[in-house]
């Protein structure tokens, strides 16, 4: 891990703002959705990449019920479920 240098501190809502210079080099732009996850005794925070509920895949998209599922999955599914697709 690379430390910037930068220390930020809480709002009384919990909220920290991010630095222009950090938005700039991970083109983060204004109200663009962060990912937040935890690994030990680290917050990371990440761009937000839609993906494959199933596979982790970014490709082919499709939303369904609120996820993303690829066609990929899709057809395999329906093979696994003996559902035969004719394009």
């Amino acid at each position: 891990m690379q430390s910037t240098g930068i220390v930020r501190k809480l709002d009384s809502l919990g909220r920290i703002t991010l630095p222009m210079e950090l938005r700039k080099s991970f083109d983060i732009g204004e109200r663009e959705p962060l990912e937040i996850f935890t690994e030990g005794d680290k917050i990371i925070i990440k761009k937000y990449n839609p993906s494959d509920i199933f596979t982790g895949s970014c490709d082919d998209l499709v939303e369904y019920k609120g996820k993303k599922v690829s066609k990929k999955s899709i057809l395999e599914l329906t093979r696994i479920a003996g559902i035969k697709i004719v394009e």
